[in-house]
């Protein structure tokens, strides 16, 4: 994962993205939000040592009373070579984030900052009003604590055969995020195998869940916001809401056609959204609920303050999220993609331009047509989803609003894979 600043999503807007921003917003929510975290800066020495790169010497393990360590869940993958029909060693995407801890009183400063954004004070009952302070204030953690750049973690990865890999991971670079690839395995594990691997040290407080995908099959590269959860990324008082103070809510119908897919299709998993790192464990949380487990793919980058996170929302996401598949690509060339989205950002441009480059790759997309925000006009127009999908064939894409409209198309979806094998 590249680290990704404000300034570069700004240059990869499309021309389209500008107006498809979050909007329809009291002017004051800027305003009351455009405030730093005193403690979000990493000390200068660790910052400035980060940009030696995996050899820094001057990078120091984390430790636990000082830290706070995520593992992302992630999913293993055996490289496609033309040259060789032998099994390849599996491989895997460790990536893992490092917080510098804060204190209650700058948790408390920025609870305080939501909900009068929100306009929550006075207006609750004590015992609902202490609920939603307790929910923003273990959301907003991730956005207060400072990130721990030139920090190092040591990885074991339990195997059956091989015993335990035991992998030290280069340092956190500046925005505190370790991103490396690692030889996972070499023995031959079935396809959906899932491991735990877990930090030296830190006992299984602090573990993920690897998943080994196979070569062939399906995947589902789903997006989030307002695809399976509700969000209103077209809204800033709505992100801010649903993010930080509502208890999330699937989009009617989802969960059960994810279940669907999940019975027909046995496929691998990957959630790709827009949003910061910050929120991989609410969105985490969130999706193991509702969803089938997978990979939750996020931006690499943290805000500094509130404002910047609802502006950068739908900033640059068309290529970010392009980027972020065709990584996915590259690991699994040879699977069949289903593509799941929503009209109200880039997902359908995202996809369109994704069959255009790798047609035997994608073999469906899926649509949302989100009514239930305003001013979608434009965003669920025909002429928007033509131009998206142009050279796309009809049979591959679909716009929908009601999820039972799909159980069929995924039905022949599995026909059609099953007479090709």
């Amino acid at each position: 994962m590249a680290s990704v600043t404000h300034t570069s999503q700004r240059d990869e807007e499309t021309p389209a993205e500008p107006r498809g921003q979050a909007c329809g917003d009291l002017p004051h929510v800027d305003s009351t939000l455009s405030v730093h975290s005193t403690s979000h800066y990493p000390p200068w020495l660790d910052y400035f040592s980060s940009f030696l790169g995996r050899t820094n010497p001057l990078a120091l393990p984390a430790n636990r009373r000082r830290h706070r360590v995520w593992l992302l869940d992630n999913t293993a993958y055996q490289p496609v070579t033309d040259d060789s029909q032998d099994p390849q060693p599996w491989h895997v995407e460790v990536v893992a984030c490092i917080f510098l801890k804060s204190g209650r009183d700058e948790v408390g400063r920025f609870v305080a900052i939501v909900a009068d954004a929100l306009g929550l004070d006075g207006s609750l009952g004590v015992e609902e009003d202490r609920e939603i302070r307790d929910r923003i204030a273990a959301r907003v953690q991730p956005f207060v604590d400072s990130v721990a750049p030139a920090r190092y973690l040591t990885l074991k990865l339990p195997l059956s055969r091989e015993g335990t890999h035991i992998h030290r991971l280069r340092p956190s670079n500046k925005s505190g995020i370790i991103s490396q690839t690692i030889h996972a395995a070499s023995e031959n594990i079935a396809d959906g195998t899932v491991i735990q691997p877990a930090l030296k040290g830190w006992g299984r407080r602090v573990s993920m869940d690897t998943v080994f995908a196979a070569p062939e099959g399906w995947m589902v590269v789903s997006d989030v916001d307002d695809t399976v959860k509700y969000t209103m990324t077209r809204e800033k008082l709505g992100i801010l809401r649903t993010t930080f103070a509502d208890e999330p809510k699937p989009v009617a119908g989802m969960p059960q056609l994810y279940s669907h897919i999940k019975r027909r299709l046995h496929p691998a998993w990957f959630y790709l959204s827009a949003s910061p790192y910050n929120l991989y464990p609410f969105l985490r949380s969130f999706l193991r609920s509702y969803y089938p487990p997978g990979t939750l793919v996020l931006r690499d980058h943290s805000w500094m303050n509130l404002a910047q996170f609802l502006e950068a929302f739908s900033m640059g996401t068309e290529s970010y999220k392009a980027d972020r598949m065709e990584k996915i690509y590259q690991w699994f060339p040879q699977r069949r993609v289903l593509c799941i989205g929503d009209s109200t950002q880039s997902d359908p441009e995202v996809y369109g331009r994704l069959y255009r480059n790798h047609r035997r790759w994608i073999r469906a997309i899926f649509i949302r047509k989100v009514t239930d925000v305003d001013d979608m006009e434009e965003k669920n127009s025909d002429e928007r989803f033509a131009h998206a999908f142009r050279d796309v064939p009809e049979s591959v894409w679909r716009v929908f609003e009601d999820p039972r409209d799909l159980y069929q198309l995924v039905d022949q979806l599995r026909d059609r894979y099953s007479r090709s094998r």
